[in-house]
């Protein structure tokens, strides 16, 4: 999407591209079928485009702000057709996104004067915390890095098994205790073992839980606090996983996220396997 234009190089835009192209097609069709018949952009079209946004799991609050931009561009230039309601479309959420002044970083990166340092990755059953764990330990490692994995999941059936795979995969050490163990205790042998190594990262597994379930989403304040008794600051990052294709839940589970673990970064999952994805907007 040309939204991402001056963000991404033209290869990493491209496998973007590639990744959204069900999202892309599904919600450009539809937009097509809105404005099928008129000739410029009316009431009517921004009431259609509005059903759009919504079905595409946009948010309410973020739907009305992307139709009040357009509406002000409509009001400013007297005469707009339909046909660059697309390019509009793409400019004014590219606009909206500028405003929340978050950079233009386009991969996951660490401060290494913080060493190691230590993420926690965190979310609900099933979004893909295990596999985006193993694509960073991989970036990470292509970076020259070294990284060490902790399995902190110890209670989903061969979760540890599956990092393990990962582990293997990227070429990096994985440290476990059998099922059942406390998560916390994982968390605490892995920062040290890492600070043993001297390595420069630390990627923290851990289960799935509903962000509904006070002890379960407590558990994970008391692994931070565990892991601050080895290194002052940890965890130095928390990354919160959502399933692209979740919806509007994805913002009740990043704010009960946040409450317990104090979250700072978004891994958005299988966005390439969804005709929504709209969520990622607001």
């Amino acid at each position: 999407m040309s939204l991402f234009k001056n963000i991404f190089s033209k290869e990493k835009k491209e496998t973007l591209d590639k990744g959204l192209e069900k999202s892309n097609a599904s919600f450009f069709g539809k937009l097509s079928k809105a404005v099928a018949g008129k000739s410029k952009v009316d009431e009517d079209v921004l009431d259609n485009l509005e059903e759009v946004l919504v079905a595409s799991d946009v948010g309410v609050a973020t739907t009305l702000k992307i139709i009040e931009r357009i509406e002000a561009r409509v009001a400013r230039d007297k005469y707009l057709g339909t046909e660059e309601l697309n390019k509009i479309l793409r400019e004014e959420i590219a606009g909206l996104l500028s405003e929340t002044n978050v950079g233009e970083e386009t991969e996951f990166t660490v401060d290494t004067a913080k060493k190691p340092y230590v993420i926690m990755v965190v979310g609900v059953n099933g979004v893909g915390k295990t596999t985006t764990i193993g694509k960073l330990a991989a970036q990470f490692k292509r970076k020259g890095l070294k990284v060490v994995l902790g399995a902190g999941d110890t209670f989903r059936a061969a979760a540890i098994d599956q990092l393990q795979v990962w582990a293997d995969r990227v070429g990096v050490p994985l440290i476990k205790q059998k099922m059942g163990s406390d998560p916390a205790s994982v968390a605490f042998d892995t920062v040290q073992s890492a600070m043993n190594q001297n390595a420069d990262v630390v990627i923290i597994d851990t289960a799935g839980r509903l962000h509904n379930k006070v002890n379960l989403m407590n558990e994970l304040s008391k692994i931070k606090r565990v892991m601050q008794k080895t290194i002052e600051e940890a965890q130095h990052d928390v990354v919160l996983v959502l399933d692209g294709s979740t919806g509007q839940n994805a913002f009740e589970q990043a704010k009960q996220f946040t409450k317990a673990t104090e979250v700072t970064s978004l891994a958005v999952t299988k966005l390439d396997g969804t005709a929504k994805g709209g969520v990622v907007i607001g």
